[in-house]
């Protein structure tokens, strides 16, 4: 097939040594799990809270799931909107989609109109996979869009399958999959967001399922490995972490929700070996459930957030081994794998994932290296992390240095610890609040309230929340009385914008703080709401 011209491609004598050491392989992603799958095809492959398949049930069905789409006109190359939430029914329809050399657009359940319409139009977006709480929405996006035609519920997608013969159902998908580029677009995640709507983020086959397979190699997973989760599955940690990684071993993916009261139960029923925690689910720690999941557990993984040492600590008190991940949907991973000392597990995000990963740290806006130890922007590249966003030359020229280093807008140092050079993130650069794992946009925030007629200023800042980790106060200056929470919750639903970039606390100010240069002073801005939430935390204690 012929190559997108939107694509920035790695460079030629780049793939070449991928391949030569064994990094990229030359079959599709499809194809991998479907040689897994018959390599393990009667070990299980997810359990679910919802239902649970072998490898060979998920395989045959997504052959003819697969082959179902087919006959419904959709030609390899077509971008199907995912908006779902962690079901087996997920599993069934992302192997379903690749194997019908579709290419997956991962959005999140909680987008609305203003970042779907412009996803979708980004993409060329064919088909529209949705929960069925959101089939008006996706019937109201398809309202004169160029391209989006096909509309598919979650809850309906087995019963294409019915009827479909297998044999030829595996026929259609060898031959689909065999027009297909390893090195072409598999997948297209979206980056956390710093100038508006997501960018998109092509993930290519060879490139994508080599991130996912060293992951599993790095803890060192067998087919007797079960993989827990419970954040979000179409993120890309779910992807890599708990889809592609666990299957590339044939190992199990153990899948749970944000919902501790039933998920932790079925991580110790199914006796789940590894979960990633992202910063959300710090708490579960503390749950009363939590022991009994963790007899099983032998590695949990600490993911979105700096660790807390008493968090760290109370799980060496309950004998369970941790670790800490720092990833992005543009590739890089840093991890604290098997093997790394205590310090390092405990205070940095380890090291690259791949030995052909680089990285460094520059002094921001330049392309000069920092000594180690002190702080800078992290900057990377390597056999699975972008080489441009998709359709968009003008922010990659921002976006990367003039030698193909990707600026992540993380600020960072190296640790030396034990002779090896770890990484330590120290904060970003990057206009960001993440509320428990997502990333929200404050110049976004603040052009949306901006675009209320009673609004003359904005500024979004991140708040700290115990739960979250961190959510959105906007200091207003605005024209006659005081706006309330809802009037500025109304405005941002009636925009059609994902709930949880809604600010959450409103500070009416009579002007924004600037800085000497004229820049909003956003250090005052967060040390004060910062500052004030903590006053009201002292004041509920000394009530109790």
């Amino acid at each position: 097939m012929t190559k997108d011209a939107r694509l920035v491609g790695y460079p030629p004598g780049l793939v070449t040594e991928y391949r030569r050491a064994g990094l990229w392989g030359t079959r599709t992603i499809a194809d991998e799990f479907h040689a897994v799958a018959r390599a393990h095809p009667d070990r299980p492959a997810v359990i679910a809270l919802d239902g649970r398949l072998t490898y060979r049930e998920l395989d045959e069905r997504t052959d003819r799931l697969a082959a179902a789409l087919a006959a419904r006109g959709l030609a390899p190359g077509d971008p199907v909107l995912f908006q779902v939430t962690n079901r087996l029914a997920t599993v069934v329809a992302w192997y379903g989609v690749l194997k019908a050399g579709l290419v997956p657009v991962c959005t999140l359940a909680a987008h609305r109109g203003h970042e779907i319409g412009e996803i979708s139009r980004r993409v060329g977006a064919v088909g529209h996979l949705v929960e069925q709480d959101l089939v008006e929405f996706a019937r109201e996006q398809r309202a004169g869009h160029p391209t989006l035609r096909e509309l598919f519920v979650l809850d309906e997608l087995a019963e294409l399958e019915h009827g479909v013969d297998p044999a030829v159902a595996r026929r259609t998908v060898d031959a689909i999959q065999a027009d297909l580029d390893p090195d072409g677009i598999a997948v297209f995640q979206l980056s956390g967001g710093t100038t508006g709507v997501p960018k998109v983020i092509p993930r290519l086959h060879a490139e994508y399922w080599y991130n996912a397979a060293e992951y599993a190699r790095s803890w060192g997973w067998t087919p007797q490995t079960r993989v827990a989760h419970l954040i979000p599955i179409i993120h890309n940690a779910g992807i890599v972490c708990a889809v592609h990684a666990p299957h590339s071993a044939g190992a199990c993916l153990v899948l749970g929700t944000a919902d501790l009261d039933v998920s932790l139960p079925l991580l110790a029923r199914e006796r789940a070996t590894h979960v990633l925690l992202g910063h959300g689910h710090f708490r579960a720690i503390a749950h009363p459930a939590f022991d009994a999941a963790a007899e099983s557990i032998d590695q949990v993984v600490l993911s979105g957030a700096k660790v807390p040492p008493e968090l760290f600590a109370d799980l060496e008190r309950r004998g369970v081994w941790s670790g800490q991940l720092f990833g992005m949907g543009e590739g890089m991973f840093l991890t604290t794998r098997p093997g790394a000392p205590r310090l390092a597990r405990a205070t940095t995000v380890g090291t690259p994932l791949s030995s052909h990963d680089e990285i460094r740290i520059l002094e921001p806006g330049t392309e000069d290296e920092v000594p180690d130890g002190e702080v800078g922007e992290l900057v990377c590249r390597g056999p699975y992390t972008l080489r441009g966003y998709f359709d968009a030359p003008e922010h990659n020229a921002r976006a990367f240095t003039s030698d193909g280093f990707y600026r992540t807008g993380d600020l960072a140092a190296i640790r030396l610890i034990d002779g090896e050079r770890h990484v330590s993130i120290e904060g970003r650069i990057k206009d960001l609040i993440n509320r428990g794992g997502e990333k929200v946009n404050a110049e976004e925030v603040e052009q949306l309230l901006l675009r209320h007629p009673r609004v003359r200023g904005a500024a979004a800042v991140p708040m700290p929340d115990p739960r979250l980790g961190e959510r959105t106060c906007a200091y207003l200056v605005v024209d006659g009385p005081q706006l309330t929470l809802s009037e500025v919750q109304e405005h941002f639903a009636a925009l059609g914008v994902a709930k949880f970039k809604w600010p959450e606390r409103l500070e009416h100010v009579p002007e924004i703080p600037r800085t000497p240069v004229g820049k909003t002073d956003k250090k005052r801005l967060a040390a004060d709401i910062a500052d004030k939430v903590e006053q009201e935390r002292l004041q509920r204690a000394g009530a109790c």
